[in-house]
């Protein structure tokens, strides 16, 4: 019976079974679906919550990139279970011994002790007698005693007291002269008889103003200076300093202000443009960073309802000779190779993608070669971008942030003790010290690498330090170049900071002229002067200075400028200023 119906049974067997078939690759290929979509919400949940846990820490912790609790409790949380055994461990002997405790707790009063009396002393009241502010005396005398017994002395004390300053009145004051002209001799072959002649009217001459940046100007240099330095400096916006101008009594509306603004950039940055060429043609190494502003749409009588747009600036740094800001309209390749066109020093800057072209010296994504673009630059990275990345991964309790930090954070203590050495003496001593933790570093970069990861910052950290391994070693190429870009950022902060409160720029060219002022303004503090001082000075001897020597007028050498101008001439709100002749050869080679 059953061999007459195997093969009856068999077609239909196989059929069976291929139907089977098909339902198995079915069912894997959708197990095969869910668990790709398993793997991607995964991974996706890892993600938030590394931003959850990044997110949290900028909120509620300090912001500085530290590696402090929690690098160390990550760091230690395999050892956890083994330090509670040997607490447990030392705690059960402490009570077989009997007075275990009692001498931990002398030994932590000892060290109460100890740091009682290495507390550093109170230093008290503060002396001010120490500073260079005016001095009001306040004496106070007894009316009972004043008369009757004989005042020896008095006993003084000090206290912090404010006077108002605010604007003055400069009045100009431009003397009228009756000038009479002398009566002409009459005539030889004039008649005796003839008509005595009419006298000659009298003219009246009124002294010329001195030159002046503005004609019929409102605004002195000094309140100019002012105004500019309160806003591009203290980062104070004008409708603020207009209502600060009404309590001190008088009245300057913000249009005003805005214009002079304007105005007075556009105007000085003659002098930007001056120290701009100098470095570009000598500086040794160019740091710059970017960040992004505001700015309304359009011309006020094109400007329609819309929000405004986003424009950039640029800070360069050169050497410890001049800070320039430049406005640029977009952050782009092109801009950047245009701002950096013919120089090809040492350029520092992060690892962004608008760099890529000016570092590998080929014309932007549509534009035709420049035949004057030269060399290009050489790139030196910053380890402090570098050391982001695994503090970002190292927030998200990762183990490669903690050992990136670890490692990054060695090459920099390393390279600070070389920080007082002359750059010839660091350079070498930089190949015997710091080149071995460069060189450890990169090996664990490369072998942590192959090592199958899903996408994460600790890939992003391990990926950026891939990436840059020729631009983070070219510190070592010479003792002068820095590990790092901070310089950079940090000059970045007036404008960062500031902009909270003046919330845009009005266009472009306002935009422009205040990247002029910013520039000014932090050089000034690079070389230690008075921006304030510096910018009246300037506005008035700029009008007469010859245009060829504008450089003169910089930050860098306005000291040495200033020392050969006369002093009365400057101490004067407005007047003549006299340009000494420029220095000779000698001169300048006895000041160098």
């Amino acid at each position: 019976m059953s061999d007459a119906t195997s093969p009856a049974t068999r077609p239909a067997d196989a059929a069976r079974l291929i139907e089977l078939e098909r339902e198995k690759a079915a069912l894997t290929e959708r197990l095969q679906d869910a668990e790709a979509s398993l793997e991607r919400v995964r991974r996706a949940y890892t993600h938030a919550l590394e931003q959850l846990q990044l997110l949290r820490r900028r909120l509620y912790v300090a912001s500085a990139e530290r590696a402090e609790v929690d690098a160390t409790q990550l760091a230690f949380d395999a050892m956890f279970e083994q330090v509670q055994a040997l607490s447990k461990t030392l705690d059960a002997a402490a009570l077989a011994d009997g007075d275990g405790g009692d001498e931990g707790e002398d030994d932590a009063d000892a060290d109460d002790k100890t740091k009682r009396k290495r507390r550093a002393p109170p230093t008290g009241r503060r002396d001010l007698a120490d500073t260079d502010l005016p001095v009001i005396r306040v004496e106070l005398t007894d009316p009972e005693l004043e008369g009757k017994a004989e005042c020896i002395g008095f006993e003084e004390s000090s206290r912090l007291g404010y006077e108002r300053g605010g604007a003055r009145r400069i009045v100009v004051a431009r003397a009228v002269y009756k000038v009479t002209e002398p009566e002409a001799p009459p005539a030889a072959d004039a008649p005796e008889a003839s008509a005595p002649a009419s006298e000659t009217p009298p003219r009246f001459v009124t002294t010329p103003l001195p030159k002046e940046l503005f004609r019929r100007a409102l605004l002195a240099p000094s309140m100019i200076a002012h105004v500019l330095v309160s806003k591009y400096l203290l980062g104070v916006p004008f409708y603020r300093l207009e209502q600060s101008f009404a309590l001190q009594g008088f009245s300057l509306d913000r249009g005003t202000m805005s214009r002079y603004a304007e105005d007075v950039g556009a105007t000085l940055g003659a002098i930007v443009e001056a120290a701009r060429d100098e470095a570009m043609r000598t500086a040794f190494c160019l740091s710059t960073d970017a960040t992004g502003v505001r700015i309304q749409p359009g011309p006020l009588q094109e400007r329609q309802r819309g929000p405004c747009r986003k424009g950039h600036f640029f800070v360069v740094l050169a050497d410890r000779d001049h800070v320039f800001f430049e406005y640029q309209e977009r952050h782009t390749s092109a801009a950047v190779c245009s701002m950096f066109k013919g120089y090809s020093g040492y350029l520092q800057a992060d690892a962004h993608a608008v760099y890529d072209a000016l570092f590998a010296g080929r014309p932007p994504v549509g534009r035709p070669p420049d035949p004057e673009q030269g060399p290009p630059p050489k790139e030196v990275g910053c380890w402090s971008h570098c050391r982001r990345g695994f503090w970002e991964a190292m927030v998200c309790k990762q183990a490669v942030g903690v050992e990136g930090l670890r490692r990054i954070d060695a090459i920099f203590a390393a390279d600070r003790a070389l920080a007082d050495l002359p750059p010839s003496t660091r350079k070498r001593r930089r190949e015997e010290r710091v080149r071995p933790f460069v060189d450890a570093f990169f090996a664990w970069v490369e072998a942590e690498s192959v090592v199958p990861r899903p996408r994460g910052y600790a890939t992003s950290a391990l990926g950026y330090a891939r990436n840059q391994v020729g631009p983070l070693r070219r510190f070592l190429e010479d003792g002068r170049l820095r590990l790092e870009n901070n310089g950079a950022e940090r000059a970045l902060r007036p404008i960062a900071a500031a902009r909270k409160s003046w919330l845009f720029f009005g266009s472009d060219d306002h935009a422009s002229a205040a990247a002029n002022l910013f520039s000014l303004v932090a050089s000034c503090k690079l070389h230690g002067l008075d921006p304030e001082s510096y910018l009246a000075d300037v506005i008035r001897v700029m009008a007469y200075w010859p245009r060829a020597r504008y450089l003169e007028l910089a930050p860098r050498y306005w000291a040495d400028t200033r020392a050969r101008l006369d002093h009365r001439e400057l101490a004067r709100p407005l007047g003549l200023v006299t340009v000494p002749p420029p220095r000779t050869a000698e001169e300048e080679t006895a000041t160098d």
